[in-house]
């Protein structure tokens, strides 16, 4: 049931935030297998239907998601950053990377620069600065207004959460 995942979630955020981190992964998966909720599947799902909402919105902004991933970077970071970063960030194949890149070449979006030793820059054109404010832009008044909705205290949990549980999970990938 959703709602008794998203009290349970609360629950954990609550003793989270009240510094008890000296629980250990077991003793939380026994937590959570004494329950009618199967926690592994369910943080999956909702990352699945997170990225659905994402592709939604690229969608309905007329792009692919990838050219998404890239302006929304861009208008990140400020209307450049390094190629190697756009990589990083992406979770998506140079290749995939690279012929999106291409396509906002030709259409004028954006544009690759020499920027030292073999690194290059991508930076966007004036017309690239309008298209992105008009794409990413959106999308992140989109995602600030979503986030209007939460206390400052939950928006501090969701992110300390988040990025422990991305560093714990990198740390159980880099074991794999």
């Amino acid at each position: 049931d959703r709602d008794a995942g998203i009290v349970k979630i609360d629950a954990l955020a609550q003793v989270v935030s009240e510094g008890a981190y000296s629980l250990g992964a077991s003793e939380i998966k026994r937590a959570w297998e004494t329950s009618n909720l199967d926690f592994v599947p369910h943080t999956d799902y909702l990352t699945f239907e997170t990225d659905s909402v994402y592709h939604q919105a690229s969608l309905r902004l007329g792009v692919s998601d990838c050219v998404s991933m890239i302006l929304y970077t861009l208008y990140d970071l400020g209307e450049e950053c390094l190629l190697s970063d756009l990589y990083k960030k992406s979770g998506t194949s140079k290749q995939t990377v690279n012929s999106a890149l291409r396509k906002l070449e030709t259409e004028d979006i954006l544009f690759l620069k020499q920027h030292t030793g073999r690194a290059k820059k991508v930076c966007l054109t004036e017309k690239g600065r309008e298209y992105t404010r008009q794409t990413a832009g959106r999308l992140f008044e989109a995602e600030g207004r979503a986030f209007d909705t939460w206390t400052t205290e939950e928006i501090n949990t969701y992110l300390r959460l988040m990025e422990k549980y991305v560093a714990c999970l990198r740390t159980q990938i880099e074991r794999i």
